[in-house]
């Protein structure tokens, strides 16, 4: 009964290969589209970014006054009213907002690579060295966005959303043309049964 369940699932996925591939064709052609035009994909991040803020923020306000009797009422209401203020400052700004999302990404860059330096070096668990390595590339990733702040602002985010949907995107399709070499149902079925029969009891 579960095997047949899971076949039923591998089958579904199987006979919808097409949809994930043009996914990951669109991931990819929006994520060069990004590398492209960065500066236009840093803004659109930034003001989708802003939008999610400030509609969680109202939600976050809506939800304390459903609850308004509860002892966290004021804390919860502040914390809407913190958000929905952030979120439309990102949407009023989106150029600064960009500027100081990336200063973050500097900053995080910057703490998680020295961070992976000393715990691979203190610790030499196995093949420390991949992890000293990736550090030092976070070590400089951090430093060239610190140095070119805040003039590379609208360019960095773009880029690492394009760099990421592509990556993303041909996941997928990857994903896709495997999924389309899985054996039907009924064949992996009788592979199955004849291997069963085939096997010494």
């Amino acid at each position: 009964m579960i095997a047949r369940a899971v076949m039923t699932g591998i089958e579904e996925i199987r006979r919808n290969w097409g949809w994930f591939l043009v996914l990951g064709i669109a991931l990819i052609v929006i994520g060069v589209f990004a590398l492209i035009a960065a500066e236009i994909a840093t803004l659109a991040s930034v003001l989708l970014f802003g939008w999610l803020i400030l509609i969680g923020g109202i939600f976050e306000i809506v939800t304390s006054f459903w609850a308004r009797h509860w002892s966290g009422f004021f804390l919860d209401l502040f914390a809407g009213l913190l958000y929905a203020v952030i979120g439309i400052m990102i949407l009023a700004h989106p150029v600064a907002a960009a500027a100081g999302l990336t200063l973050a990404l500097a900053v995080l860059f910057l703490t998680s690579g020295a961070f992976r330096i000393g715990a691979a070096l203190m610790l030499r668990y196995p093949n420390w060295g991949w992890s000293v390595l990736d550090g030092v590339v976070s070590l400089i990733l951090g430093v060239m966005i610190a140095g070119g702040w805040p003039e590379s602002s609208l360019l960095i985010i773009g880029t690492f959303v394009g760099i990421v949907l592509i990556f993303r995107g041909w996941a997928w399709v990857m994903f896709a043309l495997a999924v389309r070499r899985l054996p039907h149902a009924d064949e992996f079925q009788r592979t199955t049964t004849s291997e069963q029969m085939s096997s010494p009891v």
